[in-house]
């Protein structure tokens, strides 16, 4: 059973068995099915229609990023990545490159360098088993999932990899996977972003509260994208502990740095003071250059592109008006 799914004008497949125990647990990903090739539903085993035309593999050079226009993002025969959910166990890892900090209740990821490829372990919480392995190839084109473990495992190891492929496979076309909580409000979108524990969803609830006309797009992993030259904030099926799934998109109003204080006090920040702020939220890794270069260039364009502040808060009505106020009035 092929499903394809379109985020951000990219489309992206995934090849589940028919007997898949988590498979009634993706709910998450129905509002962004998309048909594929033949125009019949996409649960379907034939292939997805894709965002651009077939490549000889691997991310495209950055001289041809940004060519997609938004009446392109349905057209062309090609997929931006394809996870298949394998019963056939991985190879032992190769060398690591990175695993995520243990605290409790929080999931833990480990990723290491494979031959011809990469491959990345997720564990639910840290006294939990491993109970998923991907392996990626092909320019993270391809992927393959092992999985086992009770069906939430196994969702929660789905969802995992196809958030890490495509904040991989999505960087050359000007795309960034946030971790921000997103509100919209007169059809523009404003980002809140801040480490973790610091107020985002908290901020976005006191627009909802005391804003009018405010409503949640995404609640943790929004994806930024440029789009003919503009800014777009775009929903996603993965938005943490909120489920707030929506396939919609609009341009972006501003983008705003939490952090906790004992007063409000907004700023704007400066185009360079902007693109450290972004990145230091947005999904990727480093060390791969390709995937640095990429985002490097997206970056640039936010921080000149967007409007960029810092919001020393309290969690109350007040810090809301004053944000709205300075970024929305």
């Amino acid at each position: 059973m092929v499903r394809c799914f379109q985020v951000a004008g990219l489309t992206f497949s995934l090849d589940l068995p028919d007997d898949f125990p988590a498979a009634d647990l993706l709910h998450n990903y129905d509002p962004f099915e998309v048909a594929s090739r033949t125009g019949s539903p996409s649960r379907q085993t034939s292939g997805c229609a894709g965002p651009f035309p077939p490549q000889s593999g691997g991310p495209l050079p950055l001289s041809n990023r940004g060519w997609l226009r938004s009446g392109e993002m349905a057209a062309g025969n090609a997929t931006l990545f394809k996870l298949t959910i394998t019963d056939r166990k991985p190879g032992e890892p190769g060398e690591p490159l990175l695993r995520s900090k243990e605290q409790t209740g929080e999931p833990v990821v480990g990723f290491f360098r494979s031959v011809g490829g990469y491959q990345a372990a997720f564990v639910p919480a840290p006294s939990k088993p491993v109970c998923g392995v991907l392996e990626m190839r092909d320019g993270f084109r391809e992927g393959r999932l092992y999985t086992e473990g009770s069906p939430a495992d196994q969702a929660f190891a789905v969802n995992n990899a196809l958030m890490l492929l495509f904040a991989f496979a999505a960087a050359p076309y000007n795309a960034l996977e946030m971790h921000a909580s997103v509100v919209t409000r007169g059809e523009r979108g404003f980002l809140f972003l801040g480490k973790s524990g610091t107020g985002k969803s908290t901020h976005s609830r006191l627009w909802l509260e005391h804003i009018p006309g405010t409503e949640l797009l995404n609640d943790d992993n929004p994806v930024l994208r440029i789009v003919d030259g503009a800014a777009r904030v775009y929903g996603s099926p993965w938005s943490g502990k909120t489920p707030c799934y929506k396939a919609q998109d609009v341009p972006v109003g501003a983008i705003v740095r939490l952090t906790q204080a004992p007063h409000n006090r907004i700023e704007r920040l400066s185009t360079v003071q902007s693109y450290a702020s972004v990145m230091a939220s947005c999904s990727g890794f480093r060390p791969i250059r390709s995937l640095a270069d990429a985002q490097h260039e997206t970056l640039s364009q936010i921080a000149q592109l967007v409007p960029c502040y810092h919001l020393e808060c309290l969690p109350d009505a007040d810090a809301a008006r004053l944000c709205q106020e300075t970024i929305d009035g």
